[in-house]
């Protein structure tokens, strides 16, 4: 095993060069040794009539070896930070390469000899990017040690508790058991419309980008001139389609239509999960068909097949591959366990006391809001969704909550999310900086990210109160730096909790203020300026004007 994963580690990462030379260095050097031996063997050129040494001449000397020296240590020092970057990351690739663990007979019925043969020689095209192997999620691994699923049994009877509680308060106060749907009615309001919204979407990106992508193919063959005009006239369509068709055409509906939370969601969050699958998919594929093209090792190039896009388009990775580990059956019985587990106003004016009490009291919400969010998508809901298909890699996530730094936790909280901005954002810039600005390559993750979980959230909820923009792009770099992967031991991970559960008290206890005050302090007629201030600051003092007019 050891030799194996040595000779992959050699075959792909490039070994640190010899050390280099300078030429012009060299010879500047040599010049100088035999310049010193002739004066040297000529006797008493450098000596004066009094027998003593030219000392200015001597220092000068010093002085320009010490130059030299200290820029030849610069220049070697730069080419081995550049050669160690590109070893780590070379390094950080291919740890994903190494064996998983047996997988247990539970997650899978066990596999023939020919299928571990094809899953142990699985690769990804060309050798690099993410590699799925078949393994299961954290938490099913957890949940079988006795310990844990016992701490599980106990928050699910604290939920049925509570859930009998409010039915019983309800019988006891009202007499009768009050069933308000009235909220969840509202919040999935329009469902028709959403319905046909996701499905002109879905059709769109299965038809648009392949089609765009297969036609592109052909136009690499030698019979066609000028390559480059037909790139640049198909990428300037994929990116006009990307822009119109999934960009504004389905946020043009949500806001003409004034959907409700749910509803709005379904449609955004698939928008971008749509275009970020389509992105993937050129983005996986064009290199293949320009390698091709190069070196002509085949007939015609290899162009992926519609049932693998397809596939793709519902698999619960945004990282495309022809070909992923599967599994050989699926048991429906997991499927439907994953899936079953799963009106007081103030208007006082909120002021920084009531702020600081709004947000204590909202960090239990908040918490509950992460914990659900997490459980319900990234472990209940994306594991249905991957028994369902059969998709065999369940690391949707990691183990974020040991993480003693942020670093750590934004690359185990969301892995499906993470890796697409690791391999089409950060790596792609810095290929196309040459691996220079690794700072402006971090910075421009985070604005990304920060960017497209704002938008999700002004649009849904029908205003712009950049909350978490501003605790992404500050506090989230700024804890990033501080809070990194060096620190260690238990209480950086208290840190990161406490941090963790006192930014979603702020973003609940925020935008729930927001939310109400857009709704009981409508504007008449509203500026531009006036629409980008947020309402709730100054909600209470336009209410307590209309009471002294009555």
């Amino acid at each position: 095993m050891e030799n194996g994963e040595e000779s992959v580690l050699r075959s792909r990462c490039r070994a640190f060069p010899k050390m280099p030379t300078f030429p012009d260095l060299d010879s500047s050097l040599d010049g100088e040794h035999s310049l010193g031996e002739h004066r040297q063997g000529n006797g008493d050129n450098h000596i004066t009539s009094n027998g003593k040494i030219e000392v200015e001449h001597v220092i000068s000397k010093k002085l320009q070896l010490k130059r030299k020296a200290e820029f030849l240590k610069s220049d070697l020092m730069r080419q081995f930070d550049s050669q160690v970057n590109d070893f780590m990351d070379c390094l950080i690739e291919e740890s994903a390469s190494l064996e998983p663990a047996p997988i247990p007979a539970v997650f899978s019925p066990p596999l023939s000899e020919k299928e571990r043969s094809k899953l142990r020689h699985f690769r990804p095209p060309h050798g690099q990017g993410k590699q799925f192997v078949s393994r299961r999620s954290l938490l099913d691994e957890l949940f079988e040690v006795n310990h844990i699923r016992t701490i599980y049994h106990m928050f699910i009877a604290l939920l049925i508790l509570f859930i009998l509680s409010t039915l019983v308060v309800d019988f006891i106060d009202e007499g009768r058991l009050v069933l308000d749907f009235d909220l969840l009615v509202y919040a999935f309001g329009q469902s028709p419309l959403v319905v046909c919204t996701w499905i002109c979407m879905f059709l769109s990106v299965l038809l648009v980008p392949y089609a765009l992508f297969h036609l592109w193919s052909h136009t690499q063959y030698g019979s066609y001139s000028h390559p480059s005009l037909y790139n640049l006239l198909f990428g300037s369509v994929f990116l006009l389609y990307q822009a119109l068709g999934l960009g504004f055409l389905p946020t043009y509906v949500v806001v003409t239509n004034s959907l409700p939370p749910a509803s709005c969601f379904i449609i955004i969050l698939e928008q971008v999960r749509l275009m970020m699958k389509a992105h993937s998919f050129v983005r996986e594929n064009v290199p293949r068909v320009l390698a091709w093209a190069k070196d002509k090792t085949s007939p015609s190039p290899v162009v992926p097949q519609v049932s693998q896009y397809f596939y793709f388009l519902f698999a619960p990775t945004l990282i495309y591959r022809d070909k992923y580990p599967r599994n050989p059956v699926i048991r429906w019985g997991y499927v439907a366990t994953k899936l079953l587990q799963f009106r007081s106003v103030s208007l006082q004016l909120f002021d920084l006391k009531a702020m600081v009490l709004c947000v204590f009291n909202s960090i239990l919400p908040g918490v509950l809001v992460l914990f659900l969010g997490f459980f319900a998508f990234l472990h209940c809901w994306l594991n249905a969704f991957a028994e369902m298909l059969r998709f065999a890699d369940r690391m949707f996530y990691k183990d974020w909550w040991n993480s003693t730094s942020f670093a750590n936790y934004y690359r185990t909280w969301n892995v499906v999310v993470h890796d697409w901005l690791y391999y089409y954002v950060y790596r792609d810039f810095l290929w196309m900086s040459q691996k220079r600005f690794r700072p402006a390559a971090m910075l421009f993750v985070f604005t990304v990210s920060a960017v497209v979980h704002e938008y999700i959230l002004a649009i849904c909820f029908g205003f712009f109160y950049p909350v978490l923009f501003c605790l992404f792009m500050c506090f989230g770099m700024m804890f990033n730096f501080i809070l990194h992967d060096q620190r260690k031991g238990p209480i950086w991970n208290i840190i990161m909790w406490t941090s963790l559960f006192l930014g979603q008290g702020v973003i609940i206890c925020l935008y729930s203020h927001e939310w109400y005050a857009q709704r009981y302090c409508p504007l008449k007629e509203p500026s531009f300026l006036e629409l980008l201030k947020p309402r709730s600051w100054s909600c209470q003092r336009g209410l307590m004007v209309d009471s002294d007019r009555l």
